[in-house]
């Protein structure tokens, strides 16, 4: 109390009201890269209890939306390969090239862990990623499944058996997809951007309140599936991830892999202006997430926005020790910030993301307006 009379009798009540939004907005700062993104590094997925005696056997469903031969033949094989004793990869394609479903249908002669099926290409009734998955589903053998695309590659040999190592203590496994490294800005700020918003879901999900995974590096069992009656929101050609396993996800039966050897990474087809618009198609689910995970989500670049505006203002307009208790604030904050990121970053397998973290820092709180303004449009890409 003595502080904030002292801040009064100095500066008056702009100056009061302008040191309590800094400290507010600095304090949810803290809360959120303490206490939330700071459970990640630590997090061990063995102290949950065992509900499988032995690693299942597990069938992996890809979707395939095209004659894709270098998926066939560069990022196939890294699944083929995955050091993991009983799998098959269930590939489902959609499309009309007869030859190209033959050759991928050959490769069973070779790799008979291959399981292929085929959705006819008709531009009248489109297919949509749901679609392609529920029949994958269908095709699989097994009762657990795991579920990636295309564009993701493991990074190890591992990935798969620490994947199907999670169903011995749930019954839904996420793991986490990174975005490739290339050079240039515009691929730095991709994969700063996936690290700290998988920061979000996973930061929930390590605190058994889990609301999303990636369709990237997902899993669940046939059981919640069809008990759940398959996908949710059929209209919408996206919610996979967050709609549908907000329905089955629960405090208990959620496994979260957390390691470098179970990452995978996505590649990119463009630069920011492909990405924003990916952002855009994925996040018209959005709107329709419980009230309490918008607001968590939310709130962290809500009150890093502030804290700079604030900050920005005190150095503007304030006498000299007001500039330097809101400058070491700053300072204090960006510490904090980049000691828990280059935690999470590590257990993620993430490299190179601090040297330039001030950037990200200092454009995302724009840039998750700018995103949240697009989304007022309604985009005809998600509906059917």
């Amino acid at each position: 109390m003595r502080f904030f009379e002292q801040i009064l009798v100095s500066y008056g009540w702009e100056g009061l009201a302008l040191a309590g939004s800094l400290l507010l907005m600095f304090g949810v700062q803290l809360y959120y890269y303490i206490i939330v993104y700071g459970r990640i590094p630590g997090y061990r997925n063995n102290n949950r209890k065992v509900v499988l005696e032995q690693e299942p056997p597990v069938s992996v469903v890809v979707p395939l939306f095209s004659e894709d031969y270098t998926f066939v033949e560069e990022r196939l094989p890294l699944i083929l390969a995955q050091a993991y004793p009983h799998f098959e990869v269930v590939i489902v394609y959609v499309g009309h090239d007869m030859d190209f479903f033959e050759d991928l249908s050959q490769l069973r002669q070779s790799f008979p862990q291959i399981t292929t099926t085929r959705i006819q290409l008709d531009p009248r009734y489109p297919i949509s990623r749901k679609m392609a998955l529920n029949v994958g589903i269908k095709s699989a053998h097994f009762e657990h499944l795991i579920f990636t695309s295309t564009d993701a590659v493991p990074q190890t040999d591992r990935w798969l058996s620490l994947m199907a190592k999670g169903f011995m203590r749930g019954e839904i496994v996420v793991g986490y997809c990174g975005v490739e490294r290339r050079k240039g800005l515009a691929n730095y700020l991709m994969r700063a951007w996936r690290l700290m918003h998988a920061a979000d879901w996973i930061a929930r999900a390590v605190r058994n309140r889990p609301y999303r995974g990636t369709l990237h590096n997902l899993g669940f069992t046939k059981r919640l599936y069809f008990g759940a009656n398959g996908f949710n929101h059929l209209g919408m050609n996206v919610g996979e991830d967050d709609l549908f396993m907000q329905r089955i996800m629960t405090r208990e039966n959620v496994s979260v892999i957390l390691s470098p050897r179970a990452t995978l990474r996505e590649k990119t087809w463009g630069g920011l202006g492909w990405w924003l618009g990916q952002l855009r198609y994925y996040g018209s689910a959005f709107r329709y997430y419980p009230g309490d995970v918008k607001r968590f989500v939310r709130w962290e670049p809500g009150s890093r926005a502030l804290f700079f505006l604030t900050a920005l203002c005190a150095l503007a307009v304030m006498p000299l020790e007001y500039k330097l208790g809101a400058l070491l604030l700053v300072l204090i904050r960006y510490g904090v910030v980049v000691w828990e990121v280059r935690r999470v970053a590590r257990r993620l397998g993430e490299e190179g993301i601090l040297g330039r973290y001030f950037l990200y820092d200092l454009i995302s709180p724009l840039w998750t307006a700018v995103l949240g303004i697009t989304l007022l449009r309604r985009d005809e890409r998600v509906w059917r």
